[in-house]
């Protein structure tokens, strides 16, 4: 699964960059580039404050169908 091409489309969707997030997360750039980017994951916690910032679903947020669990 890709969820970091997905967590950069949430991204430029609300018209944010990889800097904005991180200082609303209270994190370093590279972060936000690594998830980006699939080289590392965030957290649970972090996940459902970038599913806030991103004003989307846990599912739209990784790309997931909420109805089928399945890839989209």
């Amino acid at each position: 699964m890709e969820f970091g091409k997905n967590f950069k489309n949430c991204r430029k969707e609300v018209g944010l960059s990889q800097k904005e997030v991180a200082k609303q997360l209270g994190l370093n750039q590279s972060s936000v580039s690594d998830w980006e980017n699939d080289i590392s994951r965030p957290d649970y916690e972090t996940l459902f404050k970038l599913c806030q910032i991103y004003n989307v679903s846990l599912y739209q947020l990784l790309g997931i169908n909420e109805y089928t669990f399945q890839e989209e």
